[in-house]
């Protein structure tokens, strides 16, 4: 079978993520479950799924950026649709500015989003709280911001649709978080307005959204209603005025709000708070621990490398070549891809079973050459990923990167916390054993040519 490689090309895009709601979609998807220590998506589907309908859950999500869990989550999104859920997945970084996020930002984005999906499916809510809301929000927003006139409608048309004049919640909450997400002043003020008033935009979501189309659905023979707030992980770790971080500040100091929704939801976190000292007060408010996606084990603790790890990577990377063909016979046409099966282990090695990882480097090679792509393009690509990595590393984080090496482990403290999100040090996990490792481009860098 002969290669397209404009398809390879395409599927090997790293910023490309499987949405599993398309069938085609479906033809590059691997199950890692068994490389990555454990059925995680089939526990928050259960946790989910096997509950009442009536008694409303919440769940964390973590793992490190670009490891898979966006990808992860729109398979959990298509299994409880198919489970008879109606399942409203976004991507906050849409909605919000991750540099500047507060709790009202996010509740706003989450109502948003909501009406919006049920809009489409022709479910009605009476929204008198939430309009009153937004139009005193367009009131204040119509003032004068240092001289800047906020362009927002003015209060008798907020949220009116072109159909029929009709309100759309979705439409008028768009249309002022989208000139707060463009402007930090028009974005401070409308806080000052809603921050005071966070409790009473989640009764109004609700009373007057959540429960009342929780009903409507269930009359259409749904079970409930399950909400994902995907890359809320990708919030800055910068330090708010009051000396807490804006992870720490929207999910430990402001937990208890974000858990109040009466409806399933499911956050993705950011992975520093799963290893701070945090974790406890973070799990007290929501009465349950993060789960996190680790790497795929591609090698085991002592470096060895692990086959069952290997052979799902190997099956990633021709998957992406070959979506039509059954596994065994993509490998049978490794040559068509590499110029050796060594060539793709090399890939698949290096890559640290970080999946994106893998694919930014699959995808410079193919940037460079045609297939079969040689060992000496992959290793120029490597170099080069290794080089940008270690221009952003200082003295002192070699010398954590080091110790990490040897003892297999991170601690608590903020300078571990930044070689994980830096992506220098990644997480495995073998049934009830974890440990870490650095990230294998800069395992042979020379500041660590001597470690063992």
């Amino acid at each position: 079978m002969t290669l397209d490689f404009q398809r390879f090309f395409k599927a090997s895009n790293p910023s490309k993520t499987l949405n599993l709601g398309k069938a085609e979609d479906w033809h590059y998807y691997i199950d890692f479950s068994s490389v990555r220590g454990g059925k995680i998506i089939q526990e928050l589907k259960r946790t989910i799924a096997r509950l009442s309908p009536d008694d409303p859950t919440c769940q964390l999500f973590t793992g490190h950026i670009g490891c898979g869990k966006s990808t992860e989550l729109l398979r959990l999104k298509n299994e409880l649709e198919q489970e008879g859920f109606h399942v409203v997945y976004f991507e906050s970084s849409q909605d919000l500015d991750m540099a500047d996020v507060d709790i009202s930002d996010i509740m706003l984005a989450i109502a948003r989003q909501v009406s919006k999906s049920l809009e489409e499916i022709k479910i009605s809510v009476q929204v008198k709280s939430f309009k009153n809301l937004l139009q005193g929000a367009a009131r204040i927003l119509n003032a004068d911001i240092k001289g800047i006139k906020a362009k927002i409608p003015v209060v008798g048309d907020v949220g009116v649709s072109s159909e029929a004049g009709k309100f759309s919640l979705a439409c008028g909450i768009g249309e002022i978080t989208a000139k707060a997400k463009d402007s930090q002043d028009i974005r401070s003020l409308l806080r000052q307005y809603l921050e005071p008033r966070v409790s009473n935009i989640l009764e109004a979501i609700n009373k007057e959204l959540i429960e009342p189309a929780t009903a409507q659905l269930k009359q259409q023979g749904k079970k409930g209603l399950v909400v994902i707030v995907d890359n809320l992980d990708r919030v800055d770790n910068k330090e708010k005025s009051s000396g807490r971080t804006q992870p720490e500040y929207l999910f430990v100091d402001r937990g208890e709000q974000l858990n109040k929704l009466k409806c399933h939801v499911v956050y993705t976190i950011p992975l520093v708070l799963a290893f701070s000292s945090d974790l406890g007060g973070l799990t007290n408010r929501f009465g349950i621990d993060p789960k996190i996606l680790p790497m795929v084990r591609v090698k085991g603790r002592d470096g060895t490398p692990s086959e069952e790890g290997l052979a799902s990577i190997r099956q990633m990377v021709m998957a992406r070549a070959f979506p039509d063909l059954d596994p065994q016979q993509r490998l049978s046409l490794i040559p068509e891809v590499f110029d050796s099966p060594d060539t793709l282990d090399r890939l698949c090695l290096i890559s640290g079973g970080h999946v994106r990882n893998l694919l930014v480097l699959l995808y410079r090679c193919l940037q460079r050459e045609d297939p079969p792509i040689s060992r000496n393009c992959l290793e120029s690509v490597i170099g080069q990923r290794r080089n940008e990595l270690s221009l952003a590393i200082t003295p002192d984080e070699w010398e954590l990167l080091r110790q990490v090496v040897q003892q297999k482990t991170v601690r608590g403290e903020a300078a571990y916390q930044t070689l994980l999100r830096s992506l220098f040090v990644f997480e495995y996990r073998e049934r009830e054993e974890c440990w870490f490792d650095i990230n294998p481009v800069l395992a042979e860098a020379k500041e660590l040519a001597n470690e063992p």
